[in-house]
């Protein structure tokens, strides 16, 4: 476990061992540990060849890429110098196992900022955070309590420096002053969940604290007394150093400062409530810009965004874009029709953003039969292949005659030819991509975007 714990107050009592920090930082680095993906041992016991079926089972490859996107969104909001993706590793446990990553980054932010801005994980919660909140309030009867928080120990060290360790509540018997007993355990759900394996895993996750207080018999220890360690099977390492290889190397290695890119001047950011834009704001400094982020709500943006004397970027965020009944679509659509009427200085739409100037320009906006949440695909991107990641309900769609008539316009497509999704769309001043550049699934992300923003920025 990360943490050995007991709280005691006079209200309740928290006993766990939680296997995950929710975040730490010590002189300046800061550390988060996005654990997703979890291997129940057989039966029999923990065996490398059960191991290895989890490895390559592309649902758990899913899962855990996505929770690194995620928390990367956060690390990248408060490291403010930088940072890297670490793994992935083994975690192994009594009853099971987890693959993990370890982020790491640079921040002058006073902890308390820090710790604020981390909350919550999402493997506790989904995402985008805001708006999983919503669905957890409107579809949960009850609170949560402490379950999924986080305890943290603020301190500094011999130097004075700030430091800061905080797991995330999981594993923890809650134990209320008349001695009842409470054992939240919860599973994290994507596109390739089975229900019954997400149930059996909540089961196998709660094991651990019920056996530590007597209520589950302890699992049958190997004749020597001492378990061999997966981890040191050289096919175990050769399987999780494989992964790493279909992540975008920019994530890879350090930034210490913002380069010298290829791009220059100021883009402006437009969030649509999916704190993707702080990675995406990362990568366009990377690539040379000056970038400020201001949500699709605040006042004056609409103003702000149309004298911009740089590229807007119109950034991912959840919703239904064709939904004319949702003030926040409502605002979206209007902004982005006068964005590619009345801005001369470049527009990019990501996501979200590529859906609103895709259905400005007349094409159709369907919902997916199934979404394509953290769905890693090779596309043609204007005639070459490109390896990028997918976050999207919804797609913009049109079929070969209607391709057609719009290059005659000048818009070129990058369609699916078998569905009609548009996966990127490029005109006069403008272009859209329907998946996240800025995401560790898109290898050449930032090429991409310098790509695009080189071809729409006039001045």
């Amino acid at each position: 476990a990360y943490w050995t714990f007991v709280v005691h107050t006079p209200q309740r009592t928290l006993v766990g061992a939680s296997p995950e920090a929710h975040v730490r930082m010590s002189g300046g680095t800061v550390v988060m540990n996005p654990i997703s993906g979890t291997h129940r041992y057989p039966e029999q016991g923990p065996s490398a060849e059960a191991l290895l079926d989890f490895l390559h089972d592309p649902k758990e490859v899913e899962e855990l890429t996505m929770v690194v996107d995620e928390e990367l969104k956060m690390m990248a909001g408060v490291c403010d110098l930088g940072g890297v993706v670490v793994g992935p590793r083994l975690k192994e446990m009594a009853h099971l196992a987890h693959t993990e990553y370890e982020l790491r980054g640079r921040s002058t932010r006073d902890v308390r900022e820090v710790l604020r801005e981390t909350m919550f994980a999402a493997t506790v919660t989904g995402s985008p955070v805001q708006n999983a909140c919503r669905v957890i309030e409107r579809y949960e009867p009850g609170g949560r309590g402490y379950y999924a928080g986080a305890l943290a120990l603020i301190g500094r060290d011999a130097g004075g420096a700030q430091t800061l360790d905080s797991p995330i509540l999981i594993r923890t018997a809650d134990i209320s002053a008349a001695g009842g007993l409470g054992v939240p355990v919860g599973a994290t759900l994507v596109r390739r969940s089975d229900p019954a394996s997400e149930v059996a895993e909540t089961h196998a996750k709660a094991a651990g604290v019920l056996t530590a207080l007597g209520v589950l018999p302890a699992p049958a220890r190997p004749a020597s007394g001492r378990r061999t360690r997966l981890a040191d099977d050289p096919r175990v390492r050769a399987a999780l150093d494989a992964r790493r290889a279909d992540l975008a190397p920019f994530w890879l290695r350090m930034q210490t400062a913002p380069a010298q890119g290829p791009l220059s001047g100021h883009a402006l950011v437009v969030d649509g409530e999916d704190t993707f834009t702080a990675m995406l704001a990362h990568l366009l400094r990377s690539s040379g810009l000056a970038v400020t982020v201001r949500s699709y709500d605040e006042p004056g943006l609409r103003e702000a965004a149309l004298a911009h004397l740089g590229p807007v970027v119109l950034g991912p965020g959840p919703g239904d874009p064709a939904d004319t009944a949702d003030p926040k679509m409502r605002l979206l659509r209007s902004l982005a029709a006068g964005l590619l009427s009345g801005h001369r200085h470049g527009l990019l739409g990501v996501c979200l953003g590529h859906e609103l100037l895709a259905a400005e320009i007349g094409l159709d906006l369907v919902r997916k039969a199934r979404p394509a949440q953290g769905a890693q695909a090779r596309v043609d991107f204007f005639g070459r292949p490109e390896t990028v990641g997918f976050y999207n309900t919804f797609t913009a769609r049109c079929d070969a005659p209607t391709a057609g008539e719009l290059a005659v316009h000048g818009v070129e497509l990058s369609r699916d030819p078998d569905t009609g999704d548009i996966h990127a769309l490029r005109g006069p001043g403008f272009a859209g991509v329907q998946f996240h550049p800025e995401s560790v699934l898109t290898l050449n992300g930032p090429a991409l975007v310098a790509e695009l923003l080189s071809a729409v920025t006039v001045g």
